[in-house]
């Protein structure tokens, strides 16, 4: 006797209902001079959420990779005074791969989103993004940048030559793969193990959650560069790291098939 299949869940009920909780997730190395304006800008966009029915609850991870300014006092003040915010700290700093790792593994939503301190896009994006993803039953919806030419023609041109070899390694077609602005639903989370300690974590998560079927759907928003501080992007040793991960990885990436069903 065979055991009876599992019910099958109506995708368009689930699409209907709104997030429960919403998980963002801020990497942060000696970002004092943000700090306390990223989370004002969370705070914002999920009160908003939460008002247009959208979202049951939120919080902000913040993981302090090790800074040697004040953002690890200034993020443990603002948990303090309030329960949504969660601090991670690391004892030794585990660059952008490692920060994302550690905040993804903290996050509680059954969403997650993961963003720069620098706020590189209007968090009034954020509702874009839940609407898409909900309407469209995206696994996760990755933002694509329309003008670049403010970080400068250098990281423009890394930037394109970077897209332009994940495209060809990993034959997909995701546009600015890099760019700090993903929503992920958990199931993805639960699925794809991320081993990247660099910056090429962004394209292994794309690549990971593609190859296993999930659904990826990309939006295009204004892009506002850093003002404050010095971006780590685009050093030789970023690069080196990004490439010698991709090398690495490129194999086994390629070979991940979607689970028997």
């Amino acid at each position: 006797m065979t055991p009876d299949p599992e019910p099958v869940k109506s995708v368009d009920a689930a699409i209907e209902k709104p997030f429960r909780r919403l998980s963002i997730v801020v990497p942060m190395w000696n970002e004092e001079a943000y700090v306390h304006r990223a989370v004002r800008a969370v705070r914002e966009a999920c009160e908003r959420l939460i008002g247009g029915g959208e979202l049951g609850d939120y919080e902000l991870v913040i993981v302090d990779d090790a800074s040697t300014d004040a953002t690890g006092r200034l993020a443990d003040e603002l948990a303090a005074a309030d329960p949504r915010v969660v601090v991670v700290h690391h004892p030794v700093n585990r660059k952008l791969g490692g920060s994302i790792k550690s905040g993804l593994a903290a996050a509680s939503g059954d969403v997650v989103l993961y963003t720069d301190a620098d706020l590189p896009f209007d968090m009034v994006e954020l509702d874009r993004a839940c609407r898409i993803m909900r309407i469209y039953a995206a696994d996760i919806v990755s933002a694509y940048r329309h003008d670049r030419s403010g970080e400068g023609p250098r990281r423009a041109v890394y930037s394109w030559v970077y897209n332009w070899l994940i495209q060809l390694a990993f034959d997909t077609r995701i546009r600015d793969v890099n760019f700090a602005c993903k929503l992920i639903r958990r199931p993805v989370l639960e699925q794809v193990h991320l081993v990247s300690e660099g910056s090429f974590i962004d394209a292994e998560l794309i690549v990971r959650a593609q190859r296993l079927g999930f659904h990826v759907v990309q939006i295009g928003v204004d892009y506002f560069p850093r003002s404050r501080g010095t971006s780590t992007l685009s050093s030789i040793s970023v690069i080196r790291t990004i490439v010698r991960e991709l090398v690495s990885l490129r194999r086994e990436l390629r070979a991940l098939t979607p689970p028997a069903q």
